[in-house]
């Protein structure tokens, strides 16, 4: 009843602490996928407790014996409803590799519909196996393990894979040695419950056979709560990774994004400030040109320039206004001086600031002067 003990004590403890931990990864809306795997093998690990305690509560508080067919039976439910839970938690553990076919089965169904599948299942299995040894005392009741040695191998096989994939993802190679011992453990657990006595080679007496059978049984539980507690730190540190690395990157964008719109708004400001010197400097020629002072006679000019200058040229104005071509010319020449006009373009200059300053009230000619 050794087993029982120190099974019932650990796995009861570690289930309640799974779930304390289970609670508040909820809360902190960590990745969904890994909290239910975490949700799941607490389950995995508190069947086996409480399986443990219902056990020895009946053999040292009620008297039963061990060989009692219907504990050997309830063994096996609990040995197939921890197999299931198992299987639940298997599709949560993260890694890059192409996941095994169990994992990938468990995976095409809904958490509810593999629960009513494989109860269902197993429900057959194990009707027929304990009607059949039930009826027939010929039949040993610790046949009925045979019902979950394949189960469990399976189970095994399928997270001795995920384990070793997901510590090689995780960069620690070294923990594909403990993963492949308790492979080895289960096999050796669960081929201890059928195996006769007499079957075992002479070198084993019943004792060191029985004590080969609790030494495993409470071995592998052990290190399969070892190696979850690794691959659940593991899994922790790595959200905390990849969550640090997520704010990085965010802040790095924001910053790039900050870096970007500083430029921009840089760029704006020169452009306003050049915009700004524009004005400045319009607005100083503005005053400047508003402290020019014109003759009555360069008005005129001014004012018939800005009115006949489009079609008429120099000497066809200097005619309409009766003075001579020279004469024109000069007070044309004095404005651009005071003007500070000069070059090609001075004609349409001067037409241009007669207009934006009114000197066509100026004018003396009308619009129909040849």
């Amino acid at each position: 009843m050794l087993e029982y003990a120190i099974t019932a004590i650990v796995c009861m403890i570690t289930a309640i602490v799974i779930q304390r931990i289970y609670k508040k990864e909820h809360n902190a809306a960590g990745k969904k996928e890994g909290v239910t795997g975490i949700l799941w093998f607490g389950w995995a690990i508190f069947v086996w407790g409480m399986g443990a305690c219902i056990t020895l509560l009946a053999v040292k508080g009620l008297g039963v014996s061990p060989s009692t067919s219907w504990l050997i039976y309830f063994g096996v439910c609990v040995s197939l409803l921890n197999s299931m839970f198992i299987l639940l938690s298997l599709p949560s553990i993260e890694h890059t590799g192409r996941p095994s076919a169990v994992v990938r089965f468990v995976a095409r169904f809904t958490e509810k519909e593999f629960i009513f599948l494989y109860g269902v299942i197993m429900a057959m299995l194990v009707f027929v196996f304990f009607a059949a040894s039930y009826t027939n005392v010929a039949i040993d009741s610790a046949l009925i393990w045979l019902i979950d040695i394949p189960i469990s191998i399976l189970v095994a096989l399928a997270l001795l894979q995920a384990l070793n994939k997901a510590f090689f993802n995780r960069q620690m190679r070294f923990m594909v040695l403990p993963s492949t011992v308790l492979f080895i453990l289960i096999l050796i657990a669960v081929t201890h419950r059928i195996v006769p006595v007499n079957k075992v080679p002479e070198v084993l007496n019943n004792g060191t056979w029985e004590l080969v059978g609790i030494v495993t049984a409470v071995s592998f539980k052990f290190l399969f709560i070892l190696l979850f507690s690794i691959l659940l730190y593991s899994w922790k540190f790595l959200s905390e990774k990849e969550e640090k690395e997520s704010r990085l990157e965010s802040v790095l964008e924001q910053q790039h994004r900050l870096r970007t719109r500083n430029n921009e708004l840089l760029r704006s400001n020169a452009a306003l400030e050049a915009t700004v010197a524009h004005l400045g400097n319009e607005l100083h020629q503005l005053r400047e040109s508003s402290k020019i002072e014109l003759s009555e006679r360069q008005k005129e000019v001014l004012g018939n320039l800005a009115l006949l200058g489009e079609q008429k040229s120099y000497t066809e104005i200097a005619e309409a206004m009766h003075i001579s071509v020279d004469g024109f010319q000069a007070h044309i020449h004095q404005i651009k001086k005071v003007l500070k006009v000069s070059g090609t373009s001075g004609k349409h200059l001067l037409i241009k600031y007669a207009i934006e300053n009114d000197l066509l009230r100026y004018a003396t000619l009308g619009p129909g002067t040849r």
